[in-house]
């Protein structure tokens, strides 16, 4: 007789138990690395063509996506994303002027030991916050830096195209999906 088969709970029949013991020691195969399978981004035949008339100020995410793969990276699609960068770091740099003001704020002097926690807590939270907008106030640096050279959109390690949807998602990639997937997969097995 198995050991699983000996576990009893007062309560449960025997059968009942063996078969919960059973699977709950049961290994089910694990999926933790096996890649997701790449989502296509869908492209409106009916926007393919708006981007010649429009600035790349007008253009929305939809008619970036909608641009033929021929046509990746060029002028307009580099344009549009400096456009986003420099939206997304003007709104960085604004939350770290209202950051400071909030702190100068609430400098007040709290008898409560609890309510001054609360607002201790509350402070590191968004000093924690703006350390990684810093961060990524960086990472949009060196990707202007990359539009002005002119290797925006392409994997530093593979040279391919990263895509659109994937750069619009995130403007600051610097890898392809696949090559990201093989690094976080590197570092999940050996660590930094």
């Amino acid at each position: 007789m198995s050991r699983l088969s000996q576990l009893t709970v007062p309560s449960m029949p025997q059968s009942v138990a063996s078969t919960a013991a059973k699977s709950s020691f049961s290994q089910a195969p694990s999926n933790a690395l096996v890649p997701p399978p790449p989502v296509a981004v869908k492209k409106d035949p009916k926007l393919a063509n708006n981007w010649k008339a429009k600035s790349a100020a007008e253009l929305t995410d939809a008619e970036v996506i909608a641009m033929p793969d021929a046509e990746y990276m060029n002028e307009k699609q580099m344009a549009f994303f400096r456009l986003k960068l420099v939206e997304l770091k003007r709104g960085i740099l604004e939350n770290a002027g209202e950051t400071t003001e909030h702190l100068r704020e609430d400098t007040v002097v709290v008898p409560d030991p609890a309510d001054r926690a609360t607002i201790e807590e509350e402070h590191a939270l968004e000093l924690r916050t703006r350390d990684r907008e810093r961060k990524l106030l960086k990472k949009i640096e060196q990707s202007i830096q990359r539009i002005d050279a002119g290797d925006y959109g392409y994997c530093d390690e593979t040279g391919e195209p990263i895509g659109v949807g994937r750069l619009l998602a995130r403007p600051t990639a610097t890898l392809s999906l696949e090559a990201q997937q093989r690094r976080e997969l590197k570092q999940k097995m050996f660590g930094d």
